[in-house]
């Protein structure tokens, strides 16, 4: 009988995952949860415990499927490192296709909503960060040694710049800012990294 209700409860985490995302966890009360969910206060805390839980959880399902994607996207696999490197980032701001509003990433949605108030959360987000600045990091040196980046670049220093740039660039995503506006972001500090060829846009 265990097994039925472990798939409920991944389908409990997808779906409170996309209201946590969506209204980010104070403005998000048990009582929303278990509209969401379709579970009682009850059920809800039998389930998961209490909201700071599920959170938690849902934090985790992101980074498993949505951190776990950008991930992939930042691997060259032959291609030119520029071409994946711009791809990546016009992916994380490009608007959904579905004509639902834009709403950011919910990492950092939850960085900016809870800062370093919540040790656990703080944890997860801080995780989730350092993969992206790893898959950057590699993907930087994949690009110097395929000589498409200069011998000399500051690789760490490199990481940071993209790192606070993809901050930005999400945090403006979900202010509703003009995609043409990012991408010119985008095309001004992949030039400042000082890519020795130039493709295509």
């Amino acid at each position: 009988m265990a097994r039925p209700r472990q798939f409920d409860e991944q389908n409990a985490v997808t779906r409170a995952t996309d209201l946590f995302w969506r209204r980010g966890y104070n403005a998000t009360s048990v009582r929303d949860l278990g509209a969401e969910l379709k579970l009682t206060s009850s059920s809800l805390y039998r389930t998961f415990t209490d909201k700071h839980t599920l959170f938690l959880r849902a934090l985790d399902h992101y980074r498993a499927t949505e951190s776990a994607e950008a991930e992939q996207r930042l691997d060259a696999a032959g291609r030119p490192v520029r071409q994946v490197l711009r791809d990546w980032m016009l992916w994380l701001v490009s608007c959904p296709s579905d004509g639902e509003s834009a709403r950011g990433c919910f990492v950092v949605n939850t960085a900016t909503e809870l800062g370093t108030t919540d040790a656990q959360v703080s944890q997860r987000t801080e995780a989730a960060f350092e993969v992206t600045r790893q898959a950057l990091r590699s993907l930087l040196h994949e690009g110097r040694h395929s000589g498409e980046l200069p011998i000399d670049l500051d690789i760490d220093a490199a990481v940071e710049l993209l790192f606070t740039t993809v901050l930005g660039l999400r945090v403006r995503e979900r202010a509703g800012h003009d995609l043409a506006r990012l991408a010119t972001a985008i095309d001004a500090v992949i030039q400042a990294l000082g890519f020795t060829s130039t493709q295509p846009s």
